[in-house]
Order: C-alpha cells, then structure tokens, then sequence
C-alpha cells in the first residue's frame, strides 16, 4: 500500500490528509509542486501503467501507488515557474509534469481523489445544475448571457438577483444593485451567470464516500468566503436523511468520492443546491466545527487501496 499526495506540501487540505495518513501509520509520497523545476516522469502505458517519479535523488514507483489525494495548485503561479515566463524552458518543463500525473491519474488503477475527468463538470456551472436537478434538489432560476436586455429583463421578473463566474474558475457571489447599472453592457464581453436570489440558510455538506459531514453557515454577506469571518457562524448540523442521501447519490453519479457540496434550506424547508465542488478546500470548514473529514479522506484512501486487492 502506497498512498500518493500531490500539490503544494504546505496547502492545508493536503496537509491534513497527509496527517491523518502518517496517523494511521500508512506509507505516503508528496510531489510537492514547488519542486517541479526538480522533478522527472517516466510513463509507459500499456496494457499496464508503468512509471516513475524522480525528485532530485527521491524516487516513486507509480505501479506501486494504490491511492492518490490530488491538490494541484495552477503551476503558472508558482514564482519558480512564473518568472521563468512562458517561453522559457522551466515554464515548458513544469506544463510537461503537470500533463504526465494529470494523464496518470486519469487512467491509473489506484483509487484517485478525485480523478480529473470527474471533475470536469464543474467547468460549466449551467452544465452542472442541470446534473444537479436530476437528483431532486432545486435550483435556482438561472440566466446566461451576454445581452444587457435581457439581464435588466430577468432583474425586473426576479427582483432581487445575484451573478457569479460561468466557469469553474472561483468568483465572487454578488448581489446585483442599482450602481451596477452602468455596468451591465460590460456583459457582452464576457458570457456572465445569473440567478434569482433565494432566501434562506446555507449549508455546505462534505461527502467523503458514504459518509457525510454537513454544517450550517449563518451570515449576513451575500458571499461567506470573502466575509468578515468574525461575523460568519458554522455549526455542525445533521441533514433530513433524504437530503442526505441525496446528496451521496449525486457525488456518486459525478463520479466524485470526495465532494463539497451547496445547499441552502429554505424557510419553506425546500432544499436548493447551487453547486458541487470537485476540490473542496475542506480544512476551513473542519477548523469551525471539529469535523474529521481529514481522516475519513484518509480512511477513504486506504479502504480503496484494500478494495483494489493491494
């Protein structure tokens, strides 16, 4: 049994994985990608997946990986990386490491956490509530466009609206209000998302397997993450059961055994889901409410190791 972490060392999500590992006394590599500059791969695929990671004289036998935890961090930003500049060869290298674990990990036989195909439904936010309704939640009323007239159109049905990146790249969620006016034909240079704003409480919900750890968010922004964290309050909470199940049932169809997950319950008791992270940054919500998902993602690992007969 070997598990494999790769991304930056210091990340905290990686971090703590890596904890939990060393915790439960099980053999772990890091390919930290602060040293691409110094890292080789071999990979040859056949009928079996054959390779090596080299790390100046630190060696990793990928046929012997049977878990893999992936946090790759954008390698462009790497200052290493980024002062090199795009037509240097480090910037050509570190691209050409990151493609080889990107293609191993797509094909390899280890348990992946989480595979980079069965992430890509997060690329396209319209494309992901449409997954997302098959599996019984609600979802908001949503425009994509880059018509000004029709944004203006949608607000007036709406009243109260918010809009946010298309992409899976992270934006910010923002209320539209009335400054943002002058602002609107700016869409016609960048296809934008908007929704109809919806009352109630949110909740995001970490699915790690079957197991599912879910907290309630209580604050007054229309973005928590980008908040005065003095005023946002997270608290573990326990979901209706079929909430719950719901919620296992649509990781499990995007074929992602890790997922984070949101929700947010209505005064009504109805239940909309706005988005499934296929990388969720796990350790913030953890850190508020005590959480082990760490450890179940570790245990996660290590039960797919044992499944796969290593």
């Amino acid at each position: 049994m070997l598990i494999l972490l790769w991304g930056v060392a210091s990340e905290e999500p990686l971090a703590a994985v890596g904890a939990a590992l060393d915790h439960l006394g099980v053999p772990t590599q890091v390919v930290d990608q602060r040293d691409v500059l110094d890292t080789e791969i071999d990979l040859e695929v056949g009928e079996t997946v054959h390779g090596e990671v080299r790390v100046r004289d630190r060696r990793v036998d990928l046929s012997a990986v049977t878990g893999c935890y992936l946090r790759p961090y954008d390698i462009h930003h790497l200052p290493a990386v980024a002062d090199a500049g795009p037509d240097g060869p480090s910037w050509r290298h570190a691209d050409a490491i990151d493609e080889c674990l990107l293609c191993w990990s797509a094909i390899t036989p280890a348990l992946v956490v989480n595979r980079p195909q069965t992430m890509a439904s997060n690329g396209s936010k319209p494309y992901q509530l449409d997954l997302i309704r098959r599996f019984g939640f609600q979802i908001p009323q949503t425009l994509v466009t880059t018509c000004s007239a029709e944004v203006r159109a949608f607000w007036q049905r709406h009243d109260t609206v918010i809009y946010k990146s298309v992409s899976g790249v992270r934006s910010r969620v923002s209320r539209l209000r009335p400054e943002h006016l002058d602002r609107l034909d700016h869409v016609a240079s960048c296809p934008t998302q908007f929704q109809k704003y919806i009352v109630g409480t949110d909740y995001r919900v970490h699915v790690v397997g079957d197991e599912v750890f879910a907290c309630e968010i209580r604050a007054e922004a229309d973005d928590y993450r980008y908040a005065d964290q003095s005023s946002v309050m997270i608290e573990a909470k326990e979901l209706p059961l079929v909430v719950e199940e719901r919620c296992i049932r649509l990781a499990q169809a995007l074929g992602l055994p890790v997922a984070g997950i949101d929700l947010r319950r209505t005064p009504h008791d109805d239940w909309y889901c706005f988005e499934v992270n296929p990388s969720p940054a796990f350790s913030y919500y953890q850190q508020e409410t005590g959480q082990p998902i760490d450890g179940a993602i570790a245990s996660l690992l290590v039960a797919g190791s044992r499944t796969n007969g290593q």
